[in-house]
Parts: C-alpha cells; sequence; structure tokens
C-alpha cells in the first residue's frame, strides 16, 4: 500500500531505484502498472478524486527518489511541484510541473548531478514542464503572471527545507493583491472570448473552456495568498466558500476530471478537447447507455446535456466567487473616491456602482414577489450586475419558486413586466437563468437547459439559443447593427408589443426533447402560459402562432422556389396578414443569427427579404406590384433597363440589350437579380458569337468576379454557352478538381439553347481572385471540358473529420411543378467532398437535365434541390425517377473515406 498526505490507495509501490539493474530503473513499466491500476481502480468505483490524488502521489515517490538517487539531496536545491501537480492533482497524461529551485546560483559541483536527473526523467517517460531557478531569477520570471500563478501552488517534495516558503514570499513581493486579481481577471476574459464566451461550445475544452477546469483554478488562484490556505474547502472554515457551494464545486470538478481521464485514455496524451471523435465513446465509459427506444445520438446528447449543465455551475460559480473576493477583500481597501457609490433603490433595493443589492439579507424571504421585482429594477435603472451576497440569496430563494409561487397574480404581473421592459433583457434572463428563476418559474425550460442536438448546425444548447435569439432582438434596437439588419430593425421597432416577440423566442424550441412536433407542442405551452398570464385571446393566439410555425419562413425561403408566384401565394394564405408576417420575419431572421452564426449571410438575407417583400404585396392587395410571372419578369426588366441608363452603362447599344434579353428566356429574368442581369449581358456583348464549336472565336464565356455577400472569398461564375447534356456534370467535376465548393447555383436554359450558368463557389485555397493563374487555368478547364466532353472524372478526397462522425441517411424525394413542367428533385444526405460533382455523374449516366439548383448546407447536412427533366425537356417518368433515385442513394452508400 502506497500511502501520502492527501490520499491512500492500493496501488503497485515503487521499486528501489538504488538497487535496481533494469533498464531506466524499473520506472517505465511501474508507471504503466500505477496507470493501469488507476484504470482498474475506477472501474471498482473508487472515486475519481482519489485517483487524481493518487496518480499524484505517486510521481512525489518517483521525484523524490530520483532527487536522493543522483545526490541532490546533498546539495542546497530544494525541488517543488508546482501548477495543478503542486495541488496534487495528476491526470494520466497531465504535465508534470516542477521547479528546482536554489539559494543562490547552482553550483558548478552540482549541474552534473542536475543533468542526470533531469535527463533521466525524459528517460523513463516523464516529460517535466521544468524550470532550475535561483531565487534571484525566480524573482525576475515572478513578473510573468504566468510564473508566479505556478509558484502560488508550489508544493516541497525534497530538498532545502529553509526554501520551503520562498515561492509564496516570491510572488507576494512582486505581484499586489488588486494587480494580481485584475491581471487574472483580464486573462480569463481572453481565455473566454478565445472560446466564444459560452459554455456551449460543440467541442468544448474541458480544461480552458468557459466553465472548464480552469475556472476553478481561478478561484483558488485568487483567494490563497489572502487567506494563506493550500486547499478550496479551507475556505469554507474561512467562511469565504459556504459547504454548498464546495459540494456543487467537488462534484463538477469531479466530473470534469472524469471525463479528462478518459480522453487521455483514449488518446494516450494529454488532450482535453472533447471532439466529435471521442464523445461517443466517453459517453459510454461514463455509463451512458442507449435505450430501447432512444434514437440514436440519445446517449451521447444526454452526456454531452450533463456536461453542459457542469460547465455552466462551475463557470457561474466562478464569476460570483471571484467578484466576491473583490467585493469582500479589495474593494474594502480601496481609496473613498474608487469606492462604488451607494443609492437607496426602495426599501427592499439598493444600487452599489453598477450592481444591484437587497438592503437586508432576509429581503426574498419576507417578500417572495422581491425576486422578480428585482431584474424590473434592474431594466428600469440601467443596471447590469447583482451583488454576491444577493446573488447568494437569490439562488436559495429561487428555489421556493413553486406552483404556488406561480399562480400569484402579483408574480405573473411582475413577470410580464420585466419581459416587456427591453433594457439589458438578455443580461436579466441570463442571470434568472444561472441562479434557477427561469427553470423554476417555466418549469419546462428547466427541461431544455443544457440540451444539446448531436449535429454541426444547431451551435448551442436550447436554453442557450433561445436567450441568445433575444439578445438578437435586442440588436435590432441598437443602432450599431442598423447596417446589418437595416429591413428587419425598421420592422421591429415598429412593432408596439415586443413582449410577443420575446415569448415566442422563449417558447418556439422549448418542447425540443419531448416525444412529437416541438413546434405543436411549443404552440400548447405558449398560449396556456399566455392566458394564464392574463394576455388576451388574439395576444395568446399570436405568441402561439408564431411558436407553431417559426420554421415556416425559412423553410419556404431556403427550401423552396420563391421566384415561383404559386410558392409565394401559398406562403402568403398560411400566414393570413401584415402583422403576422411581420412579426415572423423578425423572429425568423433572429432564430436563424441565434443558431448558428455562420448560417446567416447577404444570401440568406436576401431570399429572406424577398420573400417578405413578395409576400407583404399580396397581403396588402398592392395592385401595382407583381403578382404572376409575367408581371415579375416585366418588373425586372424594368430595372434593369433603368440601370442601364446611368452614365456608367450608356456604351450598350440598347438594340443589342434588349435583342439578346428577348433570347435569354422568361425563366432568366425571374431567377436572377438586376445587377447579375447587367453584368452578364455586357459579358455577353463583349464576347464574340458563339457557333459551331470546331469555330475557334466560338469558345463559350466564362468570367469571375467578387462575390463576398455569401462567404468571404466566395467568388461568382459565369457560363455562357451551347446547352448539351453533361454541362452540369463537367462543370461540378472541373470546381471539384480545383477545390471549389459550390455554394449557389443557376442553370438556366434560354430560348435558343444557351446555358446560362450561375455559381457561386468558395475558394478552399483562398487565391482564386488574386491569382490571376489559377483564374485563366479554372476558365480553360471548364473551355476544354464543354468543348470536348469526356467522362467524369471525380477527385478522391479525405473526408472532413468532423464529419466523419455524423451519419446521415440518404433521402431523395421529387414533386412535379406544373408551371415549369419539371421535377423538383430533393437530396438531404452527409455533406462530403465532392457531392455535387458526384450528383452530376449520376445525371450524367441516367441522361437528366438540369435547369436550376439550389444548395444548402446546414451543419453537416446537405439539402440540395434540382429542378430536373429528361434530355427532351420534358417530364421524367414514374420509371425513371425510381431509377433515377435508386442511383443516387447507391452513389452515396458506397462511399470509402480515403485516406
Amino acid at each position: 500500500m502506497f500511502t501520502c498526505d492527501v490520499a491512500t490507495i492500493y496501488i503497485t509501490p515503487l521499486p528501489s531505484l538504488t538497487h535496481s539493474t533494469e533498464h531506466n530503473l524499473g520506472v517505465p513499466a511501474w508507471l504503466a502498472q500505477v496507470n493501469d491500476d488507476i484504470n482498474k481502480a475506477l472501474e471498482r468505483g473508487v472515486s475519481i478524486r482519489q485517483l487524481v490524488a493518487a496518480r499524484a502521489c505517486a510521481i512525489d515517490s518517483l521525484l523524490v527518489a530520483l532527487f536522493e538517487y543522483f545526490d541532490l539531496g546533498q546539495t542546497d536545491l530544494a525541488l517543488f511541484a508546482t501548477g495543478g501537480y503542486g495541488r496534487g492533482e495528476l491526470s494520466l497524461h497531465s504535465d508534470v510541473d516542477i521547479l528546482l529551485l536554489s539559494p543562490t546560483d547552482i553550483s558548478e559541483a552540482a549541474k552534473p548531478q542536475l543533468n542526470a536527473f533531469v535527463a533521466k526523467l525524459w528517460d523513463i517517460g516523464i516529460e517535466p514542464a521544468l524550470s532550475v531557478r535561483s531565487v534571484a531569477d525566480c524573482l525576475v520570471a515572478a513578473e510573468d503572471h504566468t510564473v508566479a500563478t505556478a509558484l502560488l501552488e508550489a508544493r516541497l517534495l525534497a530538498g532545502n527545507e529553509a526554501l520551503s516558503q520562498a515561492p509564496m514570499d516570491i510572488v507576494n513581493q512582486t505581484w499586489p493583491q488588486k494587480l494580481f486579481f485584475e491581471t487574472k481577471m483580464a486573462e480569463a476574459k481572453t481565455r473566454y472570448i478565445a472560446h466564444n464566451v459560452t459554455e456551449y461550445n460543440l467541442e468544448p475544452n474541458i480544461k480552458s473552456a468557459p466553465g472548464g477546469l480552469r475556472d476553478i483554478h481561478v478561484i483558488g488562484w485568487v483567494t490563497k495568498r489572502y487567506f494563506r490556505v493550500s486547499k478550496l474547502y479551507d475556505l469554507v472554515q474561512q467562511d469565504f466558500l459556504t459547504e454548498k457551494e464546495f459540494d456543487e464545486l467537488t462534484y463538477a470538478e469531479g466530473y470534469l476530471w472524469q471525463i479528462r481521464h478518459y480522453l487521455h485514455t483514449l488518446t494516450g496524451r494529454n488532450e482535453n478537447k472533447l471532439l466529435f471523435d471521442y464523445q461517443r465513446d466517453v459517453a459510454q465509459l461514463m455509463g451512458y447507455e442507449s435505450l430501447p427506444d432512444d434514437l440514436p445520438n440519445a446517449a451521447v446528447e444526454r452526456f454531452m446535456r450533463d456536461y453542459y449543465r457542469c460547465a455552466m455551475q462551475i463557470s457561474t460559480l466562478s464569476e460570483m466567487l471571484t467578484t466576491h473576493y473583490y467585493e469582500t477583500i479589495i474593494e474594502p481597501r480601496l481609496p473613498d473616491d474608487e469606492r462604488p457609490e451607494k443609492t437607496p433603490l426602495n426599501a427592499r433595493f439598493n444600487q452599489i456602482g453598477n450592481q444591484i443589492a437587497i438592503s437586508h439579507n432576509r429581503v426574498f424571504a419576507q417578500h417572495p414577489d422581491a425576486i422578480l421585482e428585482m431584474f424590473l429594477l434592474m431594466g428600469q435603472h440601467n443596471i447590469k450586475n447583482v451583488r454576491t451576497r444577493t446573488l447568494r440569496a437569490l439562488k436559495i430563494a429561487a428555489r421556493g419558486i413553486d406552483q404556488t409561487f406561480r399562480e400569484n397574480p402579483a408574480h405573473k404581473a411582475l413577470f410580464l413586466a420585466n419581459l416587456k421592459e427591453q433594457n439589458y433583457l438578455y443580461h436579466r434572463l441570463r442571470t434568472m437563468n444561472r441562479y434557477g428563476v427561469l427553470s423554476n418559474y417555466i418549469p419546462a425550460f428547466a427541461q431544455v437547459t443544457g440540451l444539446m442536438q448531436y449535429d454541426l448546425f444547431h451551435r448551442y444548447t436550447v436554453d442557450a439559443h433561445i436567450l441568445f435569439l433575444i439578445r438578437i432582438l435586442h440588436r435590432f434596437l441598437d443602432d450599431r447593427h442598423q447596417d446589418q439588419y437595416p429591413l428587419v430593425s425598421a420592422i421591429f421597432n415598429r412593432i408596439e408589443r415586443k413582449e410577443i416577440l420575446v415569448l415566442a423566442a422563449m417558447f418556439h424550441d422549448i418542447a425540443k426533447g419531448r416525444n412529437g412536433d416541438h413546434s405543436e407542442l411549443g404552440e400548447t405551452d405558449a398560449i396556456e402560459f399566455c392566458l394564464a398570464h392574463g394576455m388576451s385571446d388574439a395576444d395568446a393566439n399570436l405568441v402561439g402562432w408564431l411558436t407553431r410555425y417559426h420554421l415556416l419562413m425559412s423553410m419556404t425561403a431556403q427550401k423552396k422556389d420563391i421566384s415561383d408566384p404559386e410558392v409565394v401565394s401559398e406562403f402568403a394564405n398560411i400566414v393570413g396578414n401584415v402583422t403576422h408576417l411581420n412579426h415572423l420575419y423578425v423572429l425568423t431572421v433572429a432564430d436563424m443569427n441565434a443558431t448558428n452564426p455562420q448560417l446567416w449571410n447577404s444570401w440568406r438575407a436576401t431570399l429572406m427579404k424577398q420573400l417578405y417583400s413578395q409576400t407583404r404585396r399580396i397581403l396588402r392587395a398592392d395592385i401595382d406590384a407583381p403578382t404572376n410571372r409575367q408581371d415579375m419578369i416585366a418588373a425586372t426588366r424594368a430595372q434593369v433597363t433603368e440601370m442601364l441608363d446611368s452614365v456608367d452603362n450608356q456604351h450598350m447599344n440598347r438594340q443589342e440589350v434588349f435583342a439578346l434579353w428577348d433570347d435569354l428566356g422568361d425563366e432568366y429574368f425571374l431567377r436572377e437579380i438586376p445587377q447579375d442581369i447587367l453584368w452578364h449581358t455586357e459579358a455577353i456583348l463583349n464576347h464574340p458569337p458563339i457557333g459551331k464549336a470546331s469555330n475557334a472565336e466560338s469558345k463559350p464565356l466564362v468570367v469571375l468576379r467578387e462575390h463576398r455577400e455569401l462567404a468571404l472569398d466566395a467568388v461568382q461564375v459565369f457560363i455562357y454557352t451551347q446547352d448539351q447534356d453533361n454541362l452540369f456534370a463537367v462543370t461540378m467535376a472541373v470546381f471539384d478538381q480545383m477545390d471549389l465548393d459550390v455554394l449557389d447555383a443557376r442553370i438556366i436554359t434560354a430560348t435558343r439553347d444557351f446555358a446560362l450558368d450561375s455559381y457561386v463557389v468558395l475558394d478552399r485555397h483562398g487565391t482564386l481572385l488574386s491569382d490571376s493563374e489559377r483564374q485563366d487555368e479554372l476558365k480553360s478547364r471548364l473551355i476544354r471540358a464543354f468543348v470536348n466532353p469526356t467522362t467524369v472524372k471525380l477527385a478522391q478526397k479525405r473526408l472532413p473529420r468532423q464529419l466523419r462522425h455524423f451519419e446521415v441517411a440518404t433521402k431523395v424525394h421529387f414533386d412535379f411543378n406544373p408551371s415549369s413542367n419539371q421535377h423538383i428533385m430533393t437530396l438531404e444526405t452527409l455533406d462530403q467532398p465532392g457531392l455535387l460533382a458526384r450528383v452530376g455523374q449520376v445525371f450524367l449516366q441516367q441522361s437528366i437535365e438540369v435547369h436550376a439548383a439550389r444548395i444548402t448546407t446546414l451543419g453537416e447536412r446537405a439539402e440540395d434541390m434540382f429542378y430536373i427533366s429528361d434530355s427532351d425537356d420534358k417530364p421524367l417518368s414514374e420509371p425513371r425517377l425510381t431509377a433515377l433515385k435508386q442511383a443516387i442513394i447507391d452513389s452515396f452508400s458506397h462511399i470509402a473515406e480515403i485516406s
């Protein structure tokens, strides 16, 4: 049995190094056995806390033995464990931080022994984070706050006991308390920003991300030197930390330690990122098992939900306790002119600087309505933060929010008043969520706290997404964001009852995780809540309608042909009136931004604006607005004609322009926007007439320009050539070979059998716009492919790491569009390199003509639409549709990862 002062655990004892004849003193085999003992102990149910401490003890015994083995005990050196190792915490592959400290410069006589000691550490497989310093050197090095932080954790292992307090003394000499606190808080802020300022990253770093182990360490760093303690529990005895807070921290820390242990076990290294590569395996090792009725990802989603809840608890406590330290230790010692001013708000609350505080400890106990009143006062008085003593009292009081509390009319009125008060609404709701008010007042909200979906599309947990959506709504009122959301901001500013949208935001996803359609279930919850809070039937039904149809507008804009008047008319019939449309438009834009920041771009903004404008004209019965295909075509041509009359475009011959437009066909003017039509027109008229392929002067037209609306480094590629059966297939193959990802495609055949294809592509290398040789290569490859079509050759590419961990079943669905006499093929499958090239190959093999395409990527899922016919522009028969569907599915079912 190995015993030390921090843990007692049965592990293989360290063999005697003095008498060892084995290679590297037999230490590597012993270390492997220690790790195996720890793994087996964890399987037996031994606490991870004991095991983390036990490994630190084992390394203690090894380092002390080596220190003596190389006769360093005969020198004046002191051996310290620092950092996490100094705290007595070592996971399987954690860094072993050690300091060799000398009272003066290290003597020449000691250097050979010291060098042998360090070399042996590397030989036996320990990669130490090693510092060798004199006290004078240490004083200089400690001016770096990271060095000073490591010294705070220093624990003497062996050697010169006279130096046992030297590390702490050095920190005290180098860093005033206030400066050290401010420096560590600035460091924490920088760390948070590096991890998107959220606990809810899809692949979190369990050590350094918000809510990670580092947040617990920060509490110790800023308090230990003042309270002169070495363990977190000592802060309980100092009345700085409560027993319950200590229990919450230690439980959460143990949970993260266990995750870290399994990450180290799976990877064989000091891995702290909970990547998709490991999440399923770690979940299984942590005991999360699939139940009979579970969906495929249920077990890993339960694991990640518990992780996110744990992370939020840690970050909340860390934020509260570090602030508590400032308020109780640093603030009272500030000069009078630097202390925050105290101003009474009413008998229950005071304002202290930019914080709100209860006037006495019994406020919430004596006046339960004060829980909600406090947040309303924060909005009314422009107060963003809450004093720590008040937060502690709030956390306790929130546990008393029960059905009786919720049914109190005064409490209902206060809650609604909070939603009507827009000032700092997001920050107030965030505090309500973190300290249990929101989940207790709306029990359904507790069910979605920490709830995640195992995909790349939904970037946040449901509760974080809901609150972020409300934050986006607030941005629509902020002048700083007017340029980003011009139309939606104007509409939201005109909506008087903004709490309607806030409530719709609160309930739109609140039924996720239940069995059934979350939109329909959420509608029921929303209406019941609104009616219970005294809202009118009309208001309640509007909130319910928004909850039920919150996905309607985005799905219509992204997945349907909104240049088709029938599609817009159908959407308008569901919406019903302009009031519904205005509210739905604002909610949809906010929802898309809050789901995934990468989802919102100028392309989607244009789609949404187009659908909104066309629908509004229908609902308002605007007799001057185009409401059918011919009207829309005429309106587009009129806009381009007006642009032609500008000074910059006087050089184009009007007769040639109008003659060309007549040849391009109606479909072209339905699908293209005026700016692109003008660009295409000038390029075509400046290009030699395209005739027979043998004519050297009649090569296809390929032009490129910058298109940063869809994405940074996006390039618009316009192709004008004679139509041919394999045009889409060879174009996709060339794009694939050139490492270009297609973001959008408009494939149109003019009346005289000319193809006008417009693509927006993303250049993986980021050089297409700046490298003229690469531009020429793309043009020449496309032209050669069009003039001399050959069998499509697909480039073999590795599936990106993140995508390997998702299974998306390939689904193919057909709808017939009578207005265009074409079928619309919808393809859902895993997004992957060469996807469109593969689809193009199938179309070529099946003799399918592609007339238009809508490319949509939602995280790991591709949801693309193709407007297709046979090679004679006729609809496909049922047997051909069946054969095409099977060919598409077969094409994606046999994809092997290329290594």
